[in-house]
């Protein structure tokens, strides 16, 4: 879908500007670099494999979000090992009542991962929209800059996404996972 609607100049949600057409095509390159280089610890793969009740592990998300390329293809390689498990993506600015029901401190913060019981009825966590070293370093951020430019901050998110490889959205999903059992 993220690949036709790039033929078309368009992204996910309602802003189509050159600006969100270029994140999306840059998030391309990182979904694609996380599908071929994601690694998952033996702990929570077995973890994930030992889940025996069938789950819906929905994700909010958009085509132009960072912190989604970052995560997301991580999420859906968890899930893969399991086939009691349905990954769904849905868009955020497509669903604002689902997103309204996840706010992040008031705001439609994603991605937001919702595990869920296979009727949809009871809810078994809530993850997102990032890992707690990147929320903790955006509130520091939002509060003094220290003459750093939005663009650097992005690119030091990015990188700090690169240097962990994963481990830190691995460390929080596994006792979320786990207690689902």
């Amino acid at each position: 879908m993220i690949d036709q609607l790039l033929t078309e100049s368009k992204t996910t949600g309602i802003n189509h500007t050159e600006s969100y057409i270029d994140y999306t095509k840059m998030n391309v390159q990182r979904m694609n670099r996380w599908d071929k280089t994601a690694k998952i610890s033996s702990e929570l793969e077995q973890i994930v494999t030992s889940i025996s009740t069938p789950q819906v592990w929905l994700v909010i998300t958009e085509a132009w979000c960072g912190d989604a390329a970052q995560t997301v293809p991580f999420m859906a390689k968890l899930a893969d090992l399991n086939p009691l498990i349905t990954f769904k993506l849905v868009l955020r600015d497509e669903n604002p009542a689902l997103m309204d029901a996840y706010l992040i401190e008031g705001a439609r913060s994603i991605p937001v991962l919702i595990g869920l019981a296979e009727d949809l009825t009871k809810e078994l966590f809530v993850w997102g929209p990032k890992p707690e070293f990147l929320k903790n370093r955006l509130k520091a951020y939002k509060l003094d800059p220290q003459n750093i430019t939005a663009q650097e901050f992005s690119d030091g998110t990015h990188l700090w996404y690169a240097r962990d490889k994963n481990k830190a959205l691995a460390e929080e999903l596994t006792p979320l996972i786990a207690a689902t059992k």
